[in-house]
């Protein structure tokens, strides 16, 4: 039998290969470095947060199955995150919910404080992450009906004051760790069935954000992002802060907008999204989810769309004005190897995309030369990435191939699986 070559071997031969076609494969692992992506808290508890973990998950989320292991406590969550992140290459930063929180006594939302995440950037700055924010109007007594579009003026001012309390958590975390923290305002309110008024709850919440936004928080500590959404659970017929709200809305406040991979018709493609909307927008903050005939977030998967998304991106370059978390949540599976195959696939991803011969693409397409442009695209199909991604990850103390299930197995069988 053959020996396989060595990973070292291999990847001596796929940068050969990459070289003749332009490309050189230390600087696109060089450029993969410096993208850091967001873990998101909310796959490791199913979102149940540590406000009140028994209240009822609402607000148009949902989390299937009932996989044993799920994190109870904060320092569990911390410490399955740490081995999910030993298996995953290149910078990483953690994305928390409002109701995260760490608290002896019950804290109304609108009164949360940067102390109530101190634990949280304790942890963050002892392994050089940072951290993102995300205030919560889902799983409370006050989100049943609706939120920043309420028409009752007092739970409309209820839930600007959280917005307003989580903007300062958010900038707490900036400061404290020396990289902004990207803060993403998403509700869950619309209506299930066809509403007489689609307007007005629209003019209330452009109302609530500016207010909430009223207060500048400097950039170096602090970015605002709003995300839209197509339809959900209870707002299959109406969503007051649809896509197309939030982009003119972004655009007109030069906030950032957020693009979520799972909040469209699953006919459009995000991919194409990017550039559409980029121009007119200070940033946008990419949560890179899965959604199978609705906004199911499943695991992201190394497919056409996921790829397309990074192609897009580093094509454009629009890598700096782009901000990369993970957002779905599934308890069917282990919640560990959830985040790394999803990491993972975000990663290779962006790998393979800086692995294309831009140049040479770029030069047949401004001849019209649309012959080789397309037998460009085909041929570095087939080039030798696998091993490029394979050197990445052992380079930079990481399991290569599948290798690192056994250590998320071990921990299932030693950590996991003695949690009631």
């Amino acid at each position: 039998m053959k020996k396989k070559p060595s990973t070292e071997a291999a990847y001596a031969l796929a940068r050969e290969a990459y070289a003749e076609h332009g490309v050189d494969a230390e600087a696109a692992q060089a450029r993969l470095d410096e993208i850091p992506i967001s873990m998101n808290c909310w796959q490791g508890d199913d979102v149940k947060g540590f406000e009140n973990p028994l209240a009822p998950l609402t607000g148009g989320c949902q989390t299937t199955g009932n996989y044993p292991g799920r994190a109870r406590t904060a320092d569990e969550l911390r410490a399955d995150a740490e081995v999910a992140m030993a298996q995953i290459p290149g910078p990483k930063r953690f994305n928390l919910h409002a109701s995260y929180l760490e608290s002896e006594r019950s804290v109304p939302r609108n009164e949360i404080r940067p102390e109530h995440f101190q634990r949280w950037v304790d942890w963050a700055k002892a392994r050089r992450l940072g951290l993102d924010f995300n205030p919560t109007f889902f799983s409370h007594p006050l989100s049943e009906q609706a939120t920043l579009s309420h028409p009752d003026p007092a739970i409309r001012k209820f839930w600007i004051e959280h917005c307003q309390a989580s903007r300062a958590v958010s900038a707490h975390f900036g400061r404290s760790l020396k990289t902004p923290s990207v803060m993403d305002i998403w509700i869950p309110d619309g209506s299930k069935d066809q509403p007489f008024d689609r307007l007005g709850p629209r003019r209330r919440l452009i109302e609530a954000l500016d207010e909430i936004l009223s207060r500048p928080f400097p950039r170096e500590f602090h970015v605002d992002a709003v995300e839209g959404k197509l339809f959900g659970i209870g707002a299959e017929s109406y969503t007051v802060g649809s896509n197309d709200f939030y982009l003119a809305y972004a655009a007109s406040r030069k906030v950032w907008l957020c693009i979520d991979t799972g909040h469209y018709h699953p006919t459009e493609l995000v991919s194409d999204k990017l550039s559409a909307v980029s121009p007119f927008l200070e940033g946008i903050l990419v949560h890179v989810s899965r959604g199978v005939r609705w906004d199911s977030d499943h695991v992201v998967l190394l497919d056409d769309e996921t790829q397309a998304i990074a192609s897009e991106l580093v094509r454009g370059r629009l890598l700096g004005k782009v901000a990369f978390a993970i957002d779905f949540f599934d308890a069917s599976i282990n919640r560990i190897a959830a985040w790394v195959v999803g990491m993972r696939n975000v990663r290779r991803a962006l790998l393979r995309a800086l692995l294309e011969p831009g140049s040479r693409l770029a030069e047949a397409e401004s001849r019209f030369d649309t012959t080789a442009r397309l037998a460009l695209f085909e041929e570095n199909k087939s080039l030798p990435w696998g091993s490029v991604w394979d050197h990445y990850c052992e380079s930079r103390g990481v399991p290569t191939g599948p290798n690192w299930l056994e250590a998320v197995r071990s921990y299932e069988r030693e950590v996991q699986s003695k949690r009631a």
